[in-house]
């Protein structure tokens, strides 16, 4: 089994960091303008960011585990296949095995009876 050392090519990584500007300030070095705001405001941006980040991040992994899920399972498959032939010829085997000794111990006119 591979491990992963970082996340998968689709899912979106930070590459810069993103200050608002303070009042009256320009953006610089590619930063995002944001009005003067209140504490409340940006607590308030801050939390609805966050909500809209998870709502991608959660169908982004939901997506990924199931074709993680579904290529796992498609692996396993044919060992799974092997498996199931081998426990049903060891119970039918078995099966037989304990079957005859039953009938071969039983008395001679019952054996006529059950053919």
């Amino acid at each position: 089994m591979s491990r992963l050392t970082g996340p998968p090519a689709d899912v979106p990584t930070l590459t810069e960091i993103v200050h608002p500007v303070v009042a009256g300030g320009a953006a610089s070095g590619g930063a995002v303008g944001v009005a003067p705001a209140s504490a409340e405001m940006q607590e308030l941006m801050v939390r609805r960011v966050l909500q809209r980040i998870d709502l991608v991040l959660e169908r982004r992994l939901h997506e990924a585990i199931e074709q993680l899920i579904l290529e796992h399972a498609d692996g396993l498959l044919p060992r799974l296949r092997e498996e199931i032939e081998l426990v049903v010829r060891e119970s039918v085997s078995q099966a037989f095995g304990q079957e005859s000794e039953a009938f071969a111990a039983r008395p001679q006119s019952r054996q006529q009876d059950v053919l």
